[in-house]
């Protein structure tokens, strides 16, 4: 059942909501004041917020307008003994999707919650499904899946420079999807018609990336048995995409060069010049302005195919945006693979949303396909990600690697307590009055961290 964040300070207010919700299956979680809200919010695992306008450390409508800063995206319930249509008004404006007076009418309340509800699963199910924002026969393209701010001015930047032939430097650490936003900047643009030639210029040896590019005669060097047309001519009339240019040897940057200017090639071991009407779009993990600077790859080069830059962000920087990758790849792997039904738990996705990804989306990737695989149930649990990818899974120290995993003291404390509570459960055989005891606080202290933190003893 969905879950329920009440943040009221007045606890009469926060019992009579709990026991209401709770006889109608609502898991329930609450705050005492502003800033608790915000915070519990913001670390997810909630899938309603009935928000008290009158609070300490924060009242309700800061606290609505820093979750709509904040992109959560959790549908709020607005609930006021002060009610005025100013306030209800405003608080629609930031994002509030109902608005109740104290003491709310048991009917009210519970119509109101399942309408919000119903609205957020929709939200959700909107954000999942949307792939991009123009259809133009490009339905098997991967779609770039999320809607973070970071990914969002991806996008936007896509849109904007994809109808024009400006060159497009694309950079980002390994894994990102550079390549992917390569090939929406080719779908997107006036050459989609044309051909999308994609060239990894790490993958070829240096003697032979000049043919690669730009083709050979026959005889031109020994092994050339025959005529090879080359990457620049291939793309003719569409886009060239080189990958990891930063990886080329100085001599091929020169003749890339002369390509660009020219927008003509000639073939290694021929005389005769070809015109070619390429668009170039380049992508690298490397920094090339300081590799420019050291001289280890032509400055004039690198600002012939940086005319606009699109840095792709890390996993680390959209976070809010695993649960939804996670699920779009293993639809994706499980139709290829044969195993159409399973899904994840919400707890599993939250477990992955603060998991380090040093490779980002491929090695998301990877992971999700592993536990499509060995999962046992249809549905992929908080355990198996445990067992399967979390450091620590299959005896190690699961704190290891906490501190690079998270951004706020507020993340690392809630995951670092709940595994501190499992583990001192466990030792104890899940006896929560001698457990409460050996860490010292009180047992209905200990029986609300466990609702709060969402553990629960395994079969």
């Amino acid at each position: 059942m969905p879950t329920i964040l009440v943040a009221d300070d007045e606890p009469a207010i926060r019992r009579s909501l709990r026991e209401i919700l709770d006889f109608e299956g609502y898991g329930i979680v609450e705050a005492e004041d502003g800033e608790e809200a915000l915070q519990k919010a913001k670390a997810g695992g909630v899938d309603l917020i009935l928000l008290d306008i009158k609070m300490p450390r924060r009242d309700g409508m800061e606290v609505l307008e820093a979750l709509r800063e904040a992109e959560v995206g959790t549908p709020v319930v607005m609930i006021s003994g002060h009610g005025t249509v100013e306030t209800a008004v405003e608080a629609t404006r930031l994002g509030a999707v109902d608005f109740l007076e104290k003491p709310p009418d048991l009917n009210r309340l519970l119509v109101s919650v399942r309408n919000a509800l119903s609205r957020g699963e929709l939200e959700t199910e909107t954000k999942r499904l949307r792939q991009t924002v123009r259809d133009r026969g490009t339905n098997e393209l991967t779609p770039i899946v999320g809607d973070s701010k970071a990914i969002e001015r991806v996008k936007q930047t896509i849109e904007r420079v994809a109808p024009t032939e400006a060159r497009v430097l694309i950079t980002g650490e390994p894994g990102t999807g550079k390549e992917l936003v390569a090939r929406w900047i080719h779908a997107e643009s006036h050459r989609a018609e044309g051909p999308l030639v994609e060239v990894n210029c790490a993958a070829i040896p240096s003697e032979l990336i000049e043919s690669e590019l730009f083709g050979h005669e026959k005889g031109a060097f020994t092994g050339a048995t025959k005529q090879r047309i080359g990457k620049f001519e291939q793309a003719d009339g569409g886009t060239l995409f080189l990958d990891e240019i930063g990886d080329m040897s100085l001599d091929a940057q020169a003749k890339v060069l002369r390509a660009l200017q020219e927008s003509r090639i000639t073939r290694v071991g021929g005389d005769r010049s070809i015109t070619v009407d390429v668009r170039v779009v380049a992508a690298t993990n490397r920094n090339l302005r300081q590799a420019a600077e050291s001289r280890e790859f032509r400055e004039d080069l690198f600002h012939r195919l940086a005319v606009i830059e699109i840095e792709v962000p890390p996993l680390r920087e959209r976070r809010t945006d695993i649960p939804d990758i996670a699920r779009y790849v293993l639809g994706e792997v499980a139709r290829r693979n044969g195993f159409e039904g399973k899904s994840f738990a919400p707890e599993a996705l939250e477990r992955m949303k603060h998991l380090d990804w040093r490779g980002n989306v491929r090695e998301l990737r990877n992971v999700v396909e592993r536990l499509l695989i060995l999962s046992d149930e249809d549905e992929i649990a908080s355990g198996d990600v445990e067992r399967y990818v979390m450091p620590g899974g299959g005896g190690g120290d699961p704190i290891a690697g906490l501190v690079d995993r998270f951004d706020t003291l507020f993340e690392f404390r809630d995951l670092a307590e709940k595994v501190f509570i499992e583990r001192k459960l466990e030792e104890n055989d899940w006896n929560v009055s001698a457990t409460a005891e050996i860490i010292g606080i009180q047992r209905s202290h200990l029986y609300n961290k466990l609702k709060d933190l969402g553990i629960e003893r395994p079969d």
